[in-house]
């Protein structure tokens, strides 16, 4: 159930550049944003797709016969992933307690449940005491985005109670999926994360759309990420143009349930947006349209979403089965219904 109405607060979209492939020391950059947020008072900061260690465009770049590289990129990638939990989500923990802040960051994240040799594209989220909340793996890898990071299940699709109000979001293109954002709606999201690597300027109509859609604030968070950031000692930068100064150009931004820009959009440049969100807008801005609510029939339309916990493997114990931690965490089907209209 979302918080009452309270008074306004500030939230930040952070545009930044993490440090390439080097996982202690994009956690520290992100726990240096994170204070340089809380000084202008951000009760909510959020960071890019996969911040940590980097997003992975050399999908994009390196020919799909060229394995070499390819396999040298992943190993590097895999070693640099972070485990949920660990020591290097307990920094950025602290950095999100010390700053009485909500943080939601992307990560990549080592399947350490099973092989601990595949990544995911996973959203952390943290609140304001340090604790993780939940975490949100992206459901389909795009294109390329398949050859380094696996699918998630639903078992991480949520949106979170917070003394801001509900929080949820989704990945990249995860957004143009509409029963992913129906879940989303009907789940009651008001504050609706959609960090990104897509700078494109067809995102931010995304980004405009969601938020009318949804009738919810939108912060799109997106790295802005220059060549010369990428060492030299990487063979695949030689394969940019040479007049390639930015790899990404960022264009983040923040969207009220109207769909108007209240932040940004911002690009080419290192810079954290801040606006302030009304709780009161959370109700009133669904006065002509509710999704999820009174524009919703569920006579005619329903979903359902699958939340249970998918293991890779399952023992057996002196013949009988034996219950797995991934079992044991296993949650009910959630429906995502629209409730009926009221007479």
């Amino acid at each position: 159930m979302a918080s009452p109405v309270g008074s306004s607060f500030t939230v930040a979209s952070v545009q930044a550049a993490p440090v390439f492939l080097n996982r202690e020391k994009s956690i520290a950059k992100a726990c240096t944003l994170i204070r340089r947020a809380a000084k202008r008072g951000a009760r909510l900061i959020v960071f890019p797709e996969a911040f940590v260690p980097t997003y992975p465009d050399w999908v994009w770049t390196v020919p799909p016969g060229n394995a070499g590289i390819a396999r040298d990129l992943y190993g590097e990638l895999l070693d640099q992933s972070v485990a949920i939990p660990s020591d290097q989500t307990d920094e950025l923990c602290r950095a999100a307690k010390a700053a009485n802040a909500y943080v939601v960051i992307g990560v990549n994240e080592r399947n350490v449940e099973a092989s601990g040799a595949s990544i995911y594209n996973t959203l952390l989220y943290i609140d304001d005491r340090g604790t993780i909340m939940g975490k949100h793996r992206k459901l389909v890898p795009t294109a390329a985005e398949r050859l380094v990071w696996a699918a998630g299940d639903g078992s991480t699709l949520d949106a979170y109670d917070t003394s801001l109000g509900k929080l949820g979001g989704l990945i990249c293109w995860e957004n143009y999926m509409p029963l992913a954002r129906y879940a989303m709606y009907a789940w009651g999201t008001q504050i609706y994360v959609a960090a990104t690597w897509d700078s494109a300027e067809s995102w931010l109509g995304t980004l405009q759309h969601i938020a009318r859609e949804g009738r919810c604030f939108v912060i799109g968070s997106c790295i802005a990420m220059r060549k010369d950031e990428i060492p030299d000692r990487y063979e695949f930068k030689a394969l940019y143009p040479d007049d390639h100064e930015w790899i990404n150009v960022g264009n983040s931004a923040i969207v009220d349930p109207s769909g108007h820009f209240i932040a940004g959009p911002i690009e080419k440049k290192e810079e954290i947006l801040y606006a302030e969100i009304d709780p009161k807008e959370f109700g009133e801005s669904h006065f002509m349209f509710d999704a999820a609510g009174h524009y919703a029939r569920p006579d005619v339309f329903q979903l359902s979403v699958n939340r249970d916990v998918r293991p890779m493997v399952s023992a057996t114990v002196s013949g009988a089965p034996a219950v797995t931690k991934a079992r044991k965490a296993k949650r009910p089907l959630r429906k995502a219904r629209a409730p009926k209209k009221s007479a």
